[in-house]
């Protein structure tokens, strides 16, 4: 016993033309069903509670920075499971994902979801029409015939996300060029540029002129003209570009001091006390060079055990804040500190914050029967002299 009649019937229905949608891709017509659409009528014709999806070996093909944005491509499988009565049918899809925003989080975040919706709609296509198997019969009537795919309108992106679309090229053209003067930033230019790749590459084939080198030539003129505004009368900092300066703290100057490093692994680690430590060069301190770390005097203290760990962490950032530290304002000390007599403030810096740790635990409530006997009969402390030794042996 598998699917029931009505739900056969849904299965084998054409795809209503209202369903289908399409986008230009390098100049080509696709059609395509939207991912809302596929999940919609996955719950309507297998039920709700009688479909699931997991994604299997998501992964990131590629990511670079480009003119100030992040751009990413990611890759994701996705298996459906559908229980029919007794019976369980499981299909599997791979799909893509690409995203390009002025953070790297949102576009790793957006590319990873692309990749999965794609994945998912491979997949739930193998069941029917529904999902855009039609779109595969080049015999289906429900499919938008060729020719009313070739006069298929021309979108124009906006960098703030909004989308005009046309069907007229010379229209398109004439819009963008109103338009070029409205930009206000070489962020924007490069933005706008970005946004509208697909549809310059489209104009270039269906209008009579190629239009495109006339418009990249009036994007470079407007773009000269806001950097001599921004060199002439520089524009204030917004908070997040003013907070983002503080952070970074770009120096051009990368200082080379082994005394100063071996200075600072004598002190213990600023996150458990232990000792040795090794000198840590905080990465987000100064701008990214190639085959360059940062400067000797951004370092502080880490044992063997959280240096690694801090290695393998993508957000060095968010590795410091869950430990509640400034590790620049812990570097910039010890640098001052050469004399080595104030190099006894980190140290009753460390000291206070383990009292403040300890207090915090001993806060915890110590209700459970298994926490009581530990404290009882000092096994807390014998287990945590254990672990210590086989940390620093690690």
């Amino acid at each position: 016993m598998g699917f029931s009649d009505s739900q056969r019937r849904a299965l084998t229905r054409k795809l209503a033309k209202r369903s289908v949608r399409t986008r230009t891709l390098s100049g080509t017509i696709l059609n395509y069903v939207s991912g809302w659409h596929a999940i919609s009528e996955a719950n309507r014709i297998f039920g709700y509670d009688a479909w699931d999806r997991q994604t299997i070996e998501p992964r990131c093909i590629w990511s670079e920075q480009r003119f100030g944005r992040f751009a990413c491509l990611y890759a994701a499988k996705v298996q459906i499971t559908v229980r029919a009565g007794p019976t369980v049918i499981t299909r599997e899809g791979v799909g893509t994902g690409y995203c390009h925003d002025d953070r790297e989080n949102t576009a790793h975040e957006i590319a990873l979801k692309a990749a999965e919706t794609d994945a998912t709609k491979r997949a739930l296509t193998t069941f029917g029409n529904p999902f855009g198997l039609a779109l595969y019969d080049k015999t289906s009537p429900r499919k938008p015939p060729p020719e009313a795919s070739a006069k298929a309108e021309i979108q124009l992106n906006s960098p703030g996300g909004t989308t005009q679309t046309f069907a007229d090229p010379a229209a398109v053209i004439a819009t963008i060029k109103q338009r070029i003067p409205e930009l206000g930033t070489v962020r924007d230019v490069y933005a706008f540029w970005e946004a509208n790749l697909e549809t310059f590459v489209v104009l270039s084939r269906q209008a009579s002129n190629d239009p495109v080198p006339e418009l990249l030539e009036l994007l470079k003129a407007r773009g000269r003209e806001l950097k001599a505004a921004e060199t002439q009368d520089p524009q204030p900092e917004t908070p997040v570009e003013a907070a983002e300066a503080r952070q970074a703290r770009p120096k051009e100057r990368r200082a080379r001091d082994k005394q100063h490093l071996r200075f600072v692994a004598r002190h213990p680690c600023v996150i458990c006390g232990r000792s040795p430590a090794q000198a840590h060069h905080v990465r987000f301190a100064q701008p990214r060079a190639m085959s360059m770390k940062v400067s000797d005097e951004y370092t502080v203290p880490l044992c063997n055990g959280h240096h690694d760990q801090l290695h393998q962490t993508g957000d060095e950032r968010a590795w410091w804040a869950r430990h509640a530290i400034d590790p620049i304002a812990l570097a910039e000390r010890l640098w001052q500190a050469e004399d080595k007599s104030e190099g006894a403030d980190l140290d009753a810096l460390i000291a206070a914050r383990g009292r403040r740790r300890d207090a915090a635990h001993a806060a915890i409530s110590l209700k459970t029967p298994s926490v009581k006997r530990l404290m009882s009969n000092g096994g807390v402390g014998k287990r945590t002299k254990k672990s210590n030794v086989k940390g620093d042996s690690a």
